[in-house]
């Protein structure tokens, strides 16, 4: 399993920012390792974030995302308090969750 991502949910204005920096190493498939051999891809595919449960965000990536990916998003009618969670799940079916209070 993974490191746990790094989550910040701080009420801003009339919303939420969310800001999420993620523990994954994105190989896109195009890379050789020493010995020649292409290393295979392996990346973060799906993201799904929550608040109290209700999901406010589902995004697909694919193999241009960095490695350890950072995102910010906006979640309107959120307050202190509330928990947002945020999953992602890789290529390999691999999955990673991990949830915060608003600040």
């Amino acid at each position: 399993m993974s490191d746990p991502m790094r989550i910040r949910a701080q009420v801003q204005g009339s919303g939420v920012v969310v800001r999420v920096l993620m523990s994954h190493e994105m190989e896109t498939g195009l890379r050789k390792d020493a010995a020649g051999a292409t290393v295979p891809a392996w990346h973060i595919t799906e993201v799904v974030a929550s608040l109290n449960g209700k999901p406010v965000l589902t995004a697909q990536w694919g193999t241009a995302i960095a490695k350890n990916p950072f995102t910010q998003f906006t979640v309107k009618g959120a307050k202190s308090g509330d928990k947002i969670s945020i999953g992602w799940t890789d290529s390999r079916g691999d999955k990673r969750s991990d949830e915060v209070a608003v600040a």
